[in-house]
This record gives C-alpha cells, structure tokens and sequence, in this order.
C-alpha cells in the first residue's frame, strides 16, 4: 500500500494528556501570576475566574459548588468517595479499568459491607436498571480505556435517595451532562480541553453537601481531602482558596482554553466538534474492513476516548500475546512516523488503538489520519 502524502498537521491524538486547544502557543501563559502567592488577591480573582468560567460554559447550577482540588480527576474522584461514602449501600458500575479503580478503592480501602460491584466486559454498559436509587452510585459518565459511555441520564432516578457521584473526566465539554441527575461530578483539565496536569475539579450538589456537613466518615480523612471543618463545608475551597498550591502556570492554561472555548460557540460548539471527529472515524471502520468500535452499542460510543477493535481473521487468528504485539506495532510505526503519538489501547483493555476525537482536534487532522491507519495495518500485516 502506498504510503499516504497527507500528514496530519498535529499528530497529538493522546487520550491524557490531550491535545492542546488549536493556535495555542507558550505565549498565552505570559498573563500568569508567578512568582506571587496563589492566596494573593490576583492570585485568588485568576482562581476564582477559573471556577466562574466553567460555570459559565458547563452550564452548572447556580446553586452547585466548584473547586480546584489537587491530583487531578483522580483526587478529586478519592475526595468524594472517602468523603461521602458509609451512610447507606453502595452501587458501583465497572465496565472499564477507572470504574475498576474506584470499585477497589470503596471493596478493599474503605472496606465498605453493603456494596454491589455491577460489572461488565470492555465494550458493554451494566445493566443500567439494576442500580438502586436507594443506594449511592458510582460511576464513569464515559469510559475513558473503554470508548463506552451512558447514552443519557434516564435510568438515574429523580426520586433517588442516594448520591450519584460521577467521574467525567472524559466527558466534561464534549458531553451532554443532566446536572439535575448529578450529586458529585468530577474531571480533570488535562482531558478534554487539553490542560495541563495535576489539578481536579470537583462539583457538588446541594443534596451531596448536605451529605458533607452530616456524615462523618469512620475513618481518618487526610488534609488533602478535608472538605468540610466542625461539621460546615469549607466554603473558601470553592470559592478559589485552594486546599494546596496550584500552579498558576496551569491555572492561565485553563483559563485560555475556557476563552477559546467560548470563541468557538460554547459548550454546544465543543460537543459538535468532537462528533464530527467521531463520524469521521465511523464511516472509516465502513470502508477499512479490518478495524470496529470496541463499543458494541453505537449509541454508547465515546466521541472522545474511541477505541477501537481489529476484527481482521489474521489478527484473531493470533495468540493473546501477539495480538498484543500487532495492535502496539500499529502504534509504533505511526509514532514514528509522526503522524499519531500515543494512540495504542489502554495497557488494560483488549489490545487495538485508542484515538481522543475530543474538541480541541481539528477534524481535518482525523480525516488526514485515517488512510494512515490502513497504511500501517498493512504494513504490519505484510510482516
């Protein structure tokens, strides 16, 4: 197969961190407030605008609380959960390796008795009806090594008596998330608008804190994830008064892919942007005939995190470890090619690629990636 002409002009299709917001350059940190405390009036207002501005374009409720907290999606989800959880049963929904990750956190950390793990295989939703209203849920909005998310929020009950404490990491800006239907929602800036590492963002409902100020959880909860004092939540932690020092740098990151974000038409603009990447690669897997979503239901398909499946008899043909092999070759041609960094599957999900479609990838550089992708699988084929 002839080696395509067109390249991609930014290869960067990373599922974290993602790829930066289009024009960006180092310049537009120069407005950053280094070298002075983040505790400073400039400091706190650059904070502050942060929180303001993703109310704006998220279309977060008036009436729910937003903070910058350390260690990303990851912090802010382990925040929640030492948190929050204990009062009442627990249903958490596992159908990729984060949902893994907090079903362990909540079975062998908190050592929870009434929790029900609804699992499934990468590829598959649980059985959405399954989850009781009576009990807290946990749960992935999209699965970021899974390419499967909840279609809609219809299956959460607005009779609940639980919590639905949600990360969204992958979700978040690309999206539709039903804030009514959502006690806790999490991500991080790294995904989908291309920020920089280390800092999380946690949003909460009335309902969840209330569950902040009447809980107290049987465990000891370190300083980094103290969200409440004497009972009362600490106010000045969605207010810009960080519980540890963020980095201004990525601070003004953020702040100018909230700017970019509302250039380009806002929340309902992102969303279409990062379907358009993902329609690209759906009439793709029509005509390649060797690569499928991993998502067994089109209505449950990512369009940001897509992964992707090779159902080709000479792969399948294969033992698990060389079908491993095949898919990472895919990857490492590519790589070195410079036309796609870091698309190889997640190191736990089924072995294929996994390409981030999310809004801040120019459609043109999907459709100039595709002839690729069957350039390389010939090549490895031809091996």
């Amino acid at each position: 197969m002839t080696k395509p002409a067109l390249r991609p002009l930014r290869p960067h299709f990373s599922s974290g961190p993602c790829a930066k917001r289009p024009g960006w350059k180092p310049e537009v940190l120069s407005a950053a407030q280094l070298a002075r405390s983040h505790r400073s009036k400039l400091g706190k207002a650059k904070l502050e605008q942060a929180i303001d501005c993703t109310r704006k374009l998220l279309g977060v409720p008036g009436d729910y609380k937003i903070g910058i907290v350390p260690a990303s999606d990851t912090g802010a989800v382990e925040m929640a959960l030492w948190s929050m959880l204990g009062p009442r049963g627990v249903d958490v929904l596992v159908w990729e390796s984060f949902g893994q990750e907090w079903a362990t956190d909540i079975n062998k950390q908190l050592k929870l008795s009434n929790v029900r793990t609804l699992k499934t295989d990468y590829g598959e939703l649980p059985d959405l009806a399954q989850v009781n209203p009576a009990h807290d849920v946990v749960f992935t909005w999209n699965g970021t090594t899974s390419g499967v998310r909840v279609p809609n929020g219809a299956w959460i009950s607005d009779a609940r008596e639980g919590l639905t404490i949600c990360d969204a990491t992958s979700a978040a800006f690309a999206q539709d998330l039903p804030w009514p239907k959502l006690d806790v929602v999490t991500f991080s800036w790294q995904k989908v608008l291309g920020g920089e590492a280390a800092h999380g963002m946690l949003i909460l409902s009335p309902r969840a804190v209330a569950r902040l100020e009447s809980h107290k959880p049987a465990w000891p909860i370190p300083k980094i994830f103290r969200l409440t004092k004497d009972g009362k939540l600490i106010e000045g932690i969605f207010k810009g008064e960080t519980i540890n020092t963020p980095s201004m740098l990525c601070v003004e990151d953020y702040l100018d892919a909230l700017k970019w974000a509302e250039q380009v038409g806002g929340l309902k603009a992102l969303m279409a942007r990062a379907d358009e990447n993902l329609h690209v690669i759906e009439r793709w897997t029509k005509t390649g005939g060797w690569c499928d979503f991993l998502a067994r239901d089109p209505k449950t398909r990512s369009n940001t995190s897509v992964c992707l499946k090779i159902i080709d008899p000479w792969f399948a043909a294969k033992d698990a470890e060389g079908r491993a092999a095949a898919a990472k070759k895919i990857a490492d041609i590519l790589e070195k090619e410079g036309v796609a960094f870091d698309i190889a599957s997640y190191r736990d999900a089924p072995p294929g690629l996994r390409i981030w479609a999310g809004a801040t990838v120019e459609s043109d550089d999907m459709k100039a990636l595709m002839p690729w992708l069957d350039w390389a699988w010939a090549q490895v084929k031809a091996t």
